[in-house]
C-alpha cells in the first residue's frame, strides 16, 4: 500500500493542529473576562470556527481533517457512524452488504429518491461512477480503495456490486470514510488529476454556496431526502492561528470552535465555561499519540533497552504534565473505543516500573559507565511533542541513575517525513489520526511488512514508512486472518494475539489518545463530534 501518503497525511494534520501560540499567556493573562459582543451569526445560521483552511473540496483527492471535514458535512456516505461510537450504520445505503463466501463480493442495496445538489438522480450507476473516479483520478486518499477494490458496477438500478482483489473484513468501515460520498456524474470527471477543488455536488444535507479564501457558506438543500438540518446554514470562518479563534471564540464572534487550539488555550476556555461564560463539550478522541523505535538503530535495536523505555514511561504524568488531563493514558495501539482494545502494555510494564527498567538494562550490560543513551526526536512544529519529550527526559533523569539518558532532537515536519522512512531516527514521536474506524487501521499500517528480513528488517511496507521498521512473518500472517476473518468474536481473538506480539516485541511504545474539545457560546444545542473528529454541523441549534 502507498504509506508515503498515510505519512504525509499525518504530517499536514500535525503542523496544522498543533500551532505554536507564542503569545498565548499574554493574552490570557490581559483578558480575564470574556468579552460580550454580539454575534455574527442571525436568521438561525450558525457560524463555526477553525484555523483548518481547506486544500480541496474534491472528495477524490481531499485527505486532510480540514477538508474532509467539510466534504462529510455536505455530503452522504453508504454508512456512517452511530452517534459516539465506532459502530458503523446504513445511510445511502439500505442494509449492510450482502458478503459472498469467499469475502470478495459485496452487494449492497440502495436508497431510492435521492438526488444530488444539481438534481441528478442519485443510483447505483453514479456510486460506481463515483468509486471508480476515486481510483482512477489517482489523488491522495486514492489507495484507499484502489488497493482493495477490484470493480465496482451497478448490477441494477438500486443495486451496487464491488468486487474486492482479496478479503478485507473492515471495507464497510472503509466506505464510511468522508471522501467515499457520491459526486454528481454530470458535475465530475474521470480521468487522471481531473479534480475539481473548488465546488462540491453531492447528495448531503447542506449545498456549497460560497467558498472563499477565509469562509465558506453553507446552504440547506432544499431537496434533502433526510431529516432537514436543525439550523438554516453555516458559516464557516478560517482564522489565521489558534490564538486568533481562541479570541474570536471569547469575542462570541463565533458560535462554535474546536480541534485546532492548544492545550493551554483549552485548558482558558474549559475554566471559564466551568464559570458558565459558555460550554465545553469533551469528546472521546481516536488519535493516538505513539513513541516509534527503529530496530535498525542502537542502543534501541537491543530489546532490553526498549522494555526498559517501555517500563519507565508513565503516562498519567505525561498527560497531565503536558496536555492538561486532555488525554487519556493509553496502553495498545488500538484505542479504546474498540472491543478489541487490550491494556497490553499496562499488564506487561504498568508505569514508571523503575525497577525492572533498572533491572532490564543492567542484566543486558548497560550501568552507569556504559549508560544506553537514546535520542528522541519530533517535530518542530510541535509543542505538545516538545514538552512530552522534555518529560520523558526528565523522569529517566530523575529516576533511572544515569543508566537510561534521553537526548532531545527536533526537525522540521516537511523534513522529518521524508527521513522517517529512510532510518534516520532512533525513536520519534508521532500521531495516528486514523482513515476509518476499525482496529485494523491502527495495526495493519504500524505493524505489516511487504518485504523484508530477519537481518535487515522491513524493506518496504507500513512499517517501514512508520519508522519502525519492524518485521515479523507471524504478524504478517495474523494482520491478513483478521482481515479474512467475518465472524467478530473470531477477530477479536486475532487482534488480541497481535496486541501480545506487539508487547513483547515493542516497535512502538503507545503514550496516550486524544480527548477533544468543542467550545459552544450559551444556547448553543446538538454540538458533537463524529468519531472521526469532525465536528457534525446538521445537529447544530441555537
Amino acid at each position: 500500500m502507498n504509506w508515503s501518503f498515510l505519512s504525509a497525511r499525518r504530517w499536514v494534520q500535525i503542523t496544522q493542529i498543533f500551532t505554536v501560540c507564542l503569545c498565548l499567556f499574554v493574552v490570557v493573562s490581559c483578558s480575564t473576562n470574556p468579552q460580550t459582543t454580539t454575534l455574527t451569526s442571525s436568521n438561525g445560521r450558525i457560524t463555526v470556527g477553525t484555523t483548518l483552511k481547506p486544500r480541496t473540496l474534491d472528495p477524490a483527492d481531499a485527505y486532510e481533517l480540514a477538508s474532509l471535514s467539510l466534504v462529510y458535512n455536505m455530503s452522504d456516505r453508504l454508512y456512517t457512524y452511530e452517534p459516539g461510537s465506532t459502530e458503523i450504520k446504513p445511510q445511502l445505503a439500505t442494509t449492510f452488504p450482502k458478503v459472498s463466501q469467499d469475502g470478495l463480493t459485496y452487494t449492497i442495496p440502495l436508497r431510492q429518491g435521492v438526488v444530488f445538489h444539481d438534481g441528478t438522480p442519485f443510483n447505483a450507476e453514479a456510486m460506481a461512477f463515483t468509486i471508480r473516479r476515486f481510483i482512477e483520478n489517482k489523488g491522495k486518499p486514492a489507495f484507499l480503495l484502489g488497493d482493495v477494490v477490484e470493480s465496482a458496477k451497478a448490477t441494477s438500478e438500486y443495486e451496487l456490486t464491488i468486487k474486492l482483489k482479496k478479503p478485507f473484513a473492515a471495507f464497510p468501515s472503509l466506505l464510511a470514510f468522508a471522501g467515499v460520498c457520491p459526486v454528481s456524474p454530470k458535475a465530475y470527471e474521470i480521468g487522471e488529476g481531473k479534480f475539481t477543488p473548488n465546488i462540491f455536488i453531492g447528495t448531503g444535507p447542506y449545498k456549497l454556496a460560497k467558498f472563499g479564501p477565509d469562509s465558506l457558506q453553507f446552504d440547506v438543500f432544499d431537496k434533502y431526502w433526510g431529516e432537514k438540518p436543525l439550523n438554516q446554514g453555516i458559516n464557516v470562518q478560517i482564522l489565521s492561528s489558534g490564538v486568533n479563534l481562541y479570541n474570536a471564540f471569547r469575542k462570541k464572534a463565533v458560535d462554535v470552535a474546536g480541534l485546532s487550539m492548544d492545550p493551554d488555550q483549552v485548558r482558558s476556555l474549559e475554566a471559564s465555561a466551568k464559570k458558565g461564560f459558555w460550554q465545553a463539550i469533551p469528546n472521546q478522541g481516536n488519535v493516538v499519540s505513539y513513541l516509534a523505535i527503529n530496530r535498525n538503530q542502537k542502543p534501541v535495536d537491543n530489546p532490553a533497552v526498549r522494555s526498559a523505555i517501555a517500563a519507565m514511561i508513565n503516562r498519567p504524568i505525561i498527560y497531565e504534565r503536558v496536555l492538561y488531563g486532555q488525554a487519556e493514558a493509553l496502553y495498545s495501539l488500538i484505542p479504546k473505543a474498540f472491543n478489541d482494545y487490550q491494556p497490553v502494555f499496562q499488564e506487561q510494564y504498568g508505569d514508571g516500573n523503575i525497577q525492572k527498567a533498572k533491572e532490564l538494562l543492567l542484566k543486558a550490560g548497560f550501568s552507569k559507565d556504559n549508560p544506553a543513551k537514546v535520542e528522541i526526536w519530533y517535530p518542530s512544529g510541535s509543542p505538545t511533542r516538545s514538552l512530552a519529550a522534555i518529560v520523558i527526559k526528565a523522569l529517566a533523569k530523575k529516576t533511572m541513575d544515569g543508566i537510561l539518558q534521553f537526548e532531545i532532537n527536533t526537525v522540521e515536519s516537511t523534513t522529518a517525513f521524508k527521513n522517517i522512512a529512510k532510518g534516520l531516527y532512533p525513536t520519534f514521536l508521532l500521531d495516528w489520526y486514523p482513515d476509518f474506524l476499525d482496529a485494523d487501521n491502527y495495526i495493519q499500517p504500524f505493524l505489516s511488512c511487504n518485504q523484508g528480513s530477519a537481518e535487515k528488517g522491513c524493506e518496504d511496507g507500513g512499517s517501514q514508512s512508520q519508522g519502525s521498521f519492524y518485521y515479523n512473518p507471524q504478524m504478517n500472517q495474523l494482520i491478513d486472518k483478521q482481515r479474512q476473518e467475518q465472524n467478530l468474536e473470531a477477530r477479536k481473538q486475532i487482534f488480541a494475539e497481535i496486541q501480545n506480539i506487539l508487547v513483547r516485541d515493542i516497535p512502538y511504545i503507545p503514550l496516550w489518545q486524544s480527548k477533544d474539545y468543542v467550545f459552544a457560546q450559551t444556547g448553543m444545542s446538538g454540538v458533537q463530534l463524529d468519531p472521526t473528529q469532525i465536528l457534525i454541523y446538521r445537529n447544530l441549534k441555537k
